[in-house]
């Protein structure tokens, strides 16, 4: 994987835009780090869970007496021992607040909902004692019908997975540009192009198939419940939230309550939850007063951790023949599985703001209905919302170009905003402050050789080569930083988007940095201390970062939505910031100078004019031994900030994938991909380099690769690696990347998110791509994900010779090359990705 940028090379005194390997890999990568599951403590006990394998049943009689009889068992749980205390899950996010939500149990009482839902808890002195013993516990189920399709699921007479609600419809939200004064009447410019021969209505059905956010660690708790407070530690994004709703809702003092995320091996939105198995593991050892660890199996993870996407959306873009679009029509169907996590009914309204993307639409709407199934819940995985918007958009732009005659890219720059336009209030309300999608454009055409491949993809057509060229197009933005807090307010969130960051500077001049955000991979340890580095002019490897425990940072609202660094990096520019006030005063002191003479550059403060000067080390030393400081200031330099921003940041750019496609097998391989992506300024360049790259795999994984598929009992099919196709890095292009810059202007670094930004924008750019190559046999859709044997069916079923064996025609790919467990289910044996 490349990059064609040269790495921007900091100058000596500065930090910013320098590449630096993440300080905190060492420890990763040499076995030295701290996961959850390494935590040992005197007595701990371990737990296991009996879980659910039907998708929906009423329980009956639950006998515990042989798992209670084995050597090593210490005791055994139910549903019904635990109610009195188990609450209800929390949903910061419910959107609905006209109905109460279902309680949202963390272990079955008398009906499970989902194939997984914990029934009963197992506690033993070892893990394997544990799993053992909880096979012998014996549960009798009534079973009732699965609820499965969301369309159905909407039917009178349909079973229902929460009767107390009377329907499985839980919310609908809906944005309509006339009603919001933010544009024109959607349904009008429907109508309107209807009767105008001058104009063309395209209506889409697209589907989001369901997805696991299969993070490297699986989670984990340890509950401490001895000693002056109750000690949790867990892998998980949230540790500021999760004690939190620990304190409100199990009934625990919020001062006694200390959440630690050690390291914490990737989440990718999976671990942005408070999840049962949390609070499952604080019930069982205050129950025996000794700890008590938890620690998933990987079929587990695949089985009970929340999953992602899942939506069905008919789309609608109505437009002049000349191409200027006139309206978009979104109407989404949302599967939010069981239950509601934190932030499961909001996920596909973070998407409402995104459909109209980088286009000038006068007209729009958006509307979602949540659906309530027996599956397991969904909620936030990298984009959330974002990624469908983003697929939704660019795939029904492809249509209406074919529907048109327009060259795709042509059609986009048509639309787009102008870079001289900006700012920008969008149709959906935002306001865009800063882009340049013509520069992104210019620029990854130019490295993929847009013309040439055109070229040879008309030459191969004419040729009628087996193997047949696709070029994919992706021009898209985000929000990024789920803030401001006022704006979540008005959408129905429990919390803000502030973050909070506080800055220590040490006598010997050394530095510790607090923060709220918790990471899990994203490199804040190094890009942190590159920016209090700049800021404070301190050695690089003079800073410390300090986080993940809310006993010492105790205010914070954690990592998700690419918030970590437009969010929470600027509380830490502005805390140094404080920092540089606060020394100034003591400087001035101690050179017998006025503030307003000083200068300060790299850590030094020095008299305008003269070479008198003192360094922030000795600042941080004076004020430690506090002989001589101002009169009426407190011998401190320490500062704290905390930032919530005035609007989001709006990272943009462009995606153009290649793909070979064998019209015989079906295969798909990815020839070539380019992305050029405009993020505003960048602290590290090999951050971000790593960040896009991991994002591209998630991405192209949901074009070509992952489908979490269900049998019509409800029962998971792909519940392991073996059926839950991820990708290595075998499957995978060499990427070619680059950037653009315009600098946001909400924040002082003028900086943007990136670590969803490769996920949003590759995986129309992969199916464009696989379309692109197949529209002239007749194709127009193959559900995600193009598995060689949805691609081979297509292609028949187009050319009328589906299920004939018709030889003389595109021959059938090889049996059992990695179907997908939906393939599958469907009678396939013929084969997914090679």
């Amino acid at each position: 994987m490349t990059t064609t940028e040269d790495p921007k090379v900091a100058t000596p005194e500065r930090e910013l835009g320098r590449d630096r390997r993440r300080k905190e890999d060492r420890r990763l990568i040499t076995g030295r780090t701290r996961w959850t599951d390494n935590i040992q403590l005197t007595g701990l006990l371990h737990m296991a869970i009996v879980r659910s394998p039907l998708a929906h049943a009423n329980i009956g009689a639950i006998d515990t007496s042989a798992a209670k009889g084995v050597p090593g068992v210490i005791a055994v749980y139910t549903g019904a021992d635990l109610d009195a205390e188990q609450s209800s899950l929390p949903c910061a996010f419910p959107v609905n607040s006209e109905q109460a939500p279902p309680r949202m149990r963390s272990i079955a009482v008398d009906k499970v909902v989902f194939a997984g839902e914990p029934v009963a808890l197992v506690i033993a002195r070892s893990a394997a004692t544990a799993k053992d013993a909880a096979e012998l516990v014996e549960v009798d189920y009534d079973p009732l019908d699965p609820v499965l399709d969301m369309e159905a699921a909407l039917q009178d007479g349909a079973p229902l997975v929460h009767p107390e609600l009377g329907s499985n419809k839980w919310a609908y939200f809906e944005l309509e540009s006339g009603a919001a004064g933010t544009g024109g009447d959607t349904r009008q410019a429907v109508r309107d192009a209807e009767s105008d021969d001058d104009q063309v209505v395209v209506r889409r059905r697209f589907r989001q198939q369901r997805l696991i956010p299969a993070f490297m660690e699986p989670r984990s708790v340890v509950v401490d419940p001895n000693g002056e407070q109750l000690t949790m530690w867990s892998s998980t994004q949230v540790p500021h939230i999760v004690k939190t709703m620990t304190s409100l809702l199990l009934g625990i003092p919020e001062h006694k309550v200390r959440v630690i995320a050690p390291d914490v091996g990737g989440g990718f939105g999976g671990k942005l939850q408070v999840i049962p198995e949390e609070w499952l593991t604080v019930l069982a050892a205050r129950h025996l007063g000794k700890p008590v660890k938890w620690t998933e199996t990987r079929s587990e993870s695949l089985l009970s951790a929340h999953h992602g996407r899942d939506q069905i959306q008919d789309i609608t873009i109505t437009a002049k023949r000349d191409g200027t679009v006139t309206g978009l029509d979104v109407e989404l169907l949302a599967d939010m599985g069981s239950k509601m996590g934190v932030f499961t009914p909001a996920v596909p309204v973070l998407g409402a703001f995104m459909y109209n993307s980088i286009y000038k639409f006068p007209a729009y709407r958006f509307a979602v209905t949540d659906v309530f199934t027996t599956k397991t819940w969904t909620d936030a995985y990298r984009g959330a919302g974002r990624p469908e918007a983003t697929f939704a958009i660019e795939r029904i732009m492809d249509e209406l170009a074919v529907e048109l005659g327009m060259e795709p890219l042509e059609l986009r720059e048509k639309n787009w905003i102008k870079h001289e336009e900006f700012p920008f209030t969008t149709v959906a309300g935002l306001t865009y402050d800063s882009g340049n999608y013509e520069a992104a454009t210019a620029k990854a055409k130019e490295l993929f050789d847009y013309d040439g491949l055109r070229r040879e993809q008309a030459e191969r057509r004419q040729r009628g080569d087996v193997k047949q060229l696709g070029i994919g197009i992706s021009t898209f933005t985000e929000m990024c930083g789920i803030a401001p807090s006022r704006l979540l307010g008005q959408l129905g969130a429990g919390a803000g988007g502030w973050e909070h960051s506080n800055i220590r500077m040490l006598p010997s001049g050394k530095v510790e940095v607090v923060i709220g955000v918790s990471p899990h991979g994203q490199g804040h340890e190094t890009a942190f201390s590159q920016i209090v580095a700049d800021q404070l002019g301190v050695p690089f490897d003079d800073v410390e970062i300090l986080h993940g425990d809310t006993q010492v940072s105790s205010r914070g609202l954690d990592t998700y939505g690419s918030r970590s660094l437009v969010v929470g990096g600027i509380s830490v520019y502005k805390a140094a910031e404080k920092v540089v006030d606060r020394a100034k005063i003591f400087a001035a002191h101690l050179l017998e100078a006025s503030e307003s003479d000083l200068e300060f550059t790299r850590g030094r403060f020095s008299v305008k004019g003269t070479d008198k000067g003192i360094t922030m080390q000795d600042i941080a030393m004076a004020v430690f031994t506090a002989h001589d400081y101002p009169e009426n200031e407190e011998p401190s330099i320490d500062a704290e900030a905390t930032f919530d921003p005035a609007d989001f940041s709006y990272p943009h750019g462009t995606h153009l994938c290649a793909t070979e496609v064998d019209t015989e097998t079906g295969e798909v391989s990815i020839r070539s991909y380019v992305c050029v992506d405009d993020i505003g300024e960048v602290v590290n360049p090999m951050i971000v380099e790593g960040q896009v790259h991991g994002g591209l795999a998630q991405g192209i994984a949901q074009a070509l690769f992952e489908e979490a598929a269900y049998d019509e009992s409800g029962t998971l099919l792909s519940g392991t690696f073996v059926d839950y196709t991820l990708p290595s890095a075998a499957d995978l292009p060499s990427f070619t990347t680059d950037r653009t810059t315009t600098p946001s202007t909400t924040n002082p670094l003028g900086a943007k998110g990136v670590g969803e930004a490769g996920t949003i924008a590759s995986t129309p750019a992969v199916v464009n791509s696989v379309l692109d190559a197949l529209r002239q046999y007749g194709v127009k859709d193959i559900d995600m994900p193009t598995t060689p044997y949805r691609v081979w069916t297509a292609l028949n079923t187009a050319k009328g010779t589906a299920g004939r064996g018709d030889e003389a025609d595109i021959a059938s790919p090889g049996a059992g090359l990695g179907s997908t467990a939906s393939d599958i289910s469907k009678g396939d044996t013929q084969g997914g990705h090679l």
